[in-house]
């Protein structure tokens, strides 16, 4: 039934975290003298998601009966016309988003019970990670760019809590300072676009710029023949490159990892990174109407996509695997936003979220099984030891590679169709990239898979790795790349075991299945990465889900072919069987296969063969050193160069010294007349005297 939401639901959906984690975060802290146990904090951020789930589902059902609301919740001000407000657009898009969101971190906030247990920051951590939902929760909903914004900053500062969350670690400082810096680059571009819409469009309301779109389109920039509606899209796609880790500005995501696995779960599969494929989505309506823009994002995407797939091949910290396919399938979903497909980009973010979470945690599972031991070449066989966790990271790596009736096929398979059908520039090098990046993805995720669940047990031995893996090939970037070593980054153990590298399990022990708290949140995940892509691709990409919410273009044919194409999601499955992308997912997992389980020496030997395309991997095609010498060079360089010139030299040199000096002059000058001789005095009064005489005689005279 139509209508409109009720706008006192809709508050309670973002506020109810917000309670939980103002209950965790200062009653459960030193802040207010711990007066909440860890039972009460974690009690009360669950109910606060649990709430908001159970909000956002209502409300979704509301939504598919035909009831929207548009409105403003808190009028803030007015300047110069201008009204900043805190307000909701609430329509397929964000109530798919909202239930997306709230049911990921509840999974995660029943997950953390068990994997934080035995860490001091516990409550803290609760705290944090509600925050972190509350405010997604705020972005997704806004209906102006102020609160959009304020969602976009706050999710920010939240992930630089988050990911130095183990502040006494310098690698967590270093990481989460990475995180912040390098999002900062992009957010300078996206407050950039948001100043252009406001300057010449006079509004900061979603409705009200679309309305004035047409008459944007026909602007230039002032002083250039470039199109202000191009610019101003660009400079928002370059925050949406820092939010949702697109290159270059990808290199502060795989640091994550230095936060526990919760959060690496949280960040990666439905808050912060899906920030920015929402936004292109949200604001199709203004990119649609610059072909320049989204040839831009195409571009961009593909690199990410293909590039990012590469590094997941040589890694062996199990959550750095994962960590790189979120960059690839980043990827993939941007690549969809420049084919126009916003559909199939955000049907694409709803399935990552599931799997993708999914295989976070399962790694999460792992590392606690194996004693805090991160490192893939120290595992092997326990499949028989940890059947759940086995079976879930099963059917989480089956939907990442796009395995038929999975909820990646319908995604990632659409997604590859659109840019077949797509001829905007870019589209021949993005049509490449995406295959090439089907057949990456299999060989990483099964290459992880196989070592990790199957084959020889390697763990309870000498370690060859482990700990000393920072002193391998990981050593030449670890200063790069601080979470690059082989050993735990989530151990909840104090920094001096760290040092001596008391991970793993040591002779005679074995892995054990992890409690009910951590495995529960596995299987929930584990359902909808099976089956809900081929429930939802007929009415989110080919029905009327999006009718109104996303626009595109007459120009822009990719989804009316896929639509034309498209005759069910059997019918799909079907056809599948004789296309390319199915094939290469196979030789991907054949090809993992046979190189980690039946013929090692084939990687060991392709490592030796070709020595720089190994090293050009391991440093991660030295983008972090590129940042450090050029941008963090270059800031150091003008940072003294200001010290040098500015602050000494000016500042200290000439204002402050120098005014001291001259002060000093005039003293010692003055000094030499005041010698305490009143016959002296004397003396100078009478020469007063005459000179006053001297210098007035002539008006005497006249």
């Amino acid at each position: 039934m139509a209508g409109t939401l009720n706008p006192n639901l809709l508050l309670a959906v973002p506020l109810a975290p917000l309670v939980g984690s103002a209950i965790a975060g200062l009653l459960g802290t030193k802040f207010f003298g711990n007066v909440v146990g860890r039972k009460t904090s974690h009690t009360a951020t669950i109910l606060g998601v649990l709430i908001a789930f159970i909000l956002s589902a209502m409300t979704f059902n509301e939504v598919l009966g035909g009831a929207t609301y548009n409105g403003t919740v808190y009028h803030w001000m007015t300047v110069a016309g201008i009204n900043f407000e805190v307000g909701f657009q609430i329509d397929t898009l964000s109530a798919m988003m909202m239930c997306v969101v709230t049911f990921v971190s509840l999974m995660v906030h029943i997950y953390t019970i068990g994997y934080m247990a035995e860490d001091e920051g516990y409550n803290r951590f609760f705290s944090y990670i509600s925050l972190f939902t509350f405010l997604m929760l705020m972005l997704v909903m806004a209906n102006n760019f102020l609160q959009l914004f304020f969602g976009w900053e706050a999710v920010g500062l939240v992930s630089y809590l988050l990911i130095g969350f183990w502040y006494k670690r310098p690698t967590a400082i270093i990481a989460n300072m990475k995180a912040f810096l390098v999002n900062r680059v992009g957010d300078f571009g996206f407050i950039l676009g948001i100043g252009l819409l406001l300057a010449y469009a006079g509004t900061m309301n979603y409705q009200e710029v679309f309305a004035k779109k047409d008459e944007l389109a026909l602007l230039t920039l002032p002083g250039t023949d470039w199109a202000l509606l191009t610019v101003a899209c660009i400079c928002l796609f370059i925050g949406a490159m820092g939010k949702s880790a697109q290159f270059p500005l990808h290199v502060w995501l795989p640091d994550t990892m230095e936060g526990p696995t919760p959060i690496s779960a949280l960040i990666h599969a439905a808050t912060m990174v899906t920030a920015g494929i929402f936004m292109v989505s949200r604001m199709s309506p203004l990119f649609e109407l610059s072909d320049t823009a989204l040839s831009f994002i195409l571009v961009i995407g593909s690199i990410t996509a293909l590039f990012m797939g590469f590094l997941g091949i040589i890694q062996n910290d199990i959550k750095r695997v994962v960590a790189y396919s979120t960059l690839s399938q980043l990827g993939y979903m941007t690549v969809a936003l420049g084919c126009s497909a916003y559909s199939v980009a955000v049907f694409h973010l709803m399935t990552h979220a599931f799997f993708k979470a999914l295989l976070f945690l399962g790694a999460g599972s792992v590392i606690i099984g194996m004693h805090h031991d991160q490192d893939i070449r120290n595992m092997g066989g326990l499949r028989k030891y940890m059947p759940i966790t086995w079976i879930t990271s099963l059917l989480g790596s089956l939907a990442l590679i796009g395995t038929p009736f999975f909820s990646g096929f319908y995604s990632k398979d659409s997604i590859i169709e659109a840019v077949h059908e797509t001829h905007i520039w870019g589209a021949g090098f993005a049509n490449f990239a995406v295959l090439a990046g089907v057949f990456v993805t299999a060989f990483y995720s099964f290459r992880m898979y196989f070592l990790v669940f199957h084959g020889k047990e390697r763990f309870g031995q000498a370690h060859a790795h482990g700990h000393d893996a920072h002193h391998d090939a990981h050593a030449k970037t670890a200063h790069a790349d601080p979470a690059a070593h082989g050993h735990d980054a989530d151990a909840h153990h104090e920094e001096e075991e760290d040092d001596h590298g008391h991970h793993g399990l040591e002779p005679g022990q074995k892995p054990h299945e992890s409690p009910f708290v951590v495995w529960f949140p596995l299987v929930m995940l584990a359902i909808p990465s099976v089956i809900i892509g081929y429930l939802a691709i007929g009415p989110m990409l080919h029905g009327d889900f999006f009718k109104n919410v996303i626009f595109v273009g007459e120009n822009h044919k990719a989804m009316e072919i896929l639509g034309e194409e498209f005759h069910g999601a059997m019918a799909m499955t079907i056809h599948s069987l004789t296309t390319l992308p199915l094939w290469l997912a196979i030789a991907g997992v054949a090809s993992a296969y046979y190189c980690y389980m039946i013929n090692p020496r084939v990687p060991a030997w392709f490592f030796a063969k070709f020595t720089a395309v190994h090293t050009l991997l391991e440093n991660k095609y030295y983008m972090d050193k590129f940042n450090e010498v050029v941008f963090a060079g270059g800031a150091r360089l003008l940072g003294n160069g200001l010290w040098n010139v500015g602050d000494k030299t000016l500042i200290d040199g000439l204002l402050v010294n120098g005014s001291a000096k001259v002060v000093n002059w005039f003293s010692k000058l003055a000094r030499v007349g005041q010698t305490g001789y009143i016959y002296h005095y004397a003396f100078v009064m009478i020469l007063g005297i005459l000179g006053f005489l001297v210098y007035f005689l002539p008006f005497w005279h006249a």
